[in-house]
């Protein structure tokens, strides 16, 4: 069982007996993805709170009562909010890693449109939500930028290579990423490129 403590001056909310599955969709996948977890009438926001998780055994109602539960799981548990916001975040990471490695398998061989990257992820990742899967398009694109393996090429007969003070205004354009997309050209980047 897991039992977490978040805790914001002066300010504390506690969840005990919770399963891993309750503490990834009600805490953790919340807290990863930097958005407000509610927990006793509070919410709480990642960047403005401390989370504790702690991994013991189940607590019985008497262990509980009285204000001792937050006692007995300190004194019983083992702290482990490291390592399972860790695996969290190794989870969470494993969609780009793939979409990564199948972009640049792409780009090998020919262009890719930004559409057709946002078509590849819309295919690949239907059940998450819109603007998390846009968002997984995004970062893969800075990502293989900053890698020095990805190049924007530029609209033209020539298909000039972006330079990096480029990419931003190009990238955070809304055009960019709605509508076809086909305007914004992503290759492999070429040695010495």
């Amino acid at each position: 069982m897991f039992h977490i403590e978040l805790r914001k001056f002066p300010h504390v909310a506690r969840a005990l007996n919770l399963s891993a599955a309750e503490l990834h969709q009600r805490i953790v996948g919340p807290w990863i993805r930097d958005e407000k977890i509610e927990l006793d009438d509070r919410r709480w926001l990642p960047a403005q709170a401390k989370l504790t998780i702690y991994e013991a055994p189940e607590l019985a109602a008497d262990q509980i009562g009285i204000g001792r539960g937050w006692a007995n799981v300190t004194r019983s548990g083992e702290e482990v909010t490291d390592r399972v916001l860790a695996d969290a975040r190794g989870v969470a990471d494993a969609p780009l890693a793939g979409l990564r490695e199948e972009l640049l398998a792409r780009v090998a061989s020919d262009v890719v449109t930004i559409g057709a990257l946002v078509a590849l992820v819309n295919d690949r990742f239907a059940p998450m939500r819109v603007s998390d899967r846009l968002a997984l398009a995004e970062q893969c694109v800075w990502e293989l930028l900053h890698r020095g393996e990805l190049q924007i090429l530029l609209e033209g007969a020539e298909r000039e290579p972006a330079r990096a003070d480029q990419w931003e205004p190009i990238l955070l354009a809304w055009e960019t990423w709605s509508g076809d997309g086909a305007g914004v050209l992503l290759a492999r980047k070429q040695p010495g490129g």
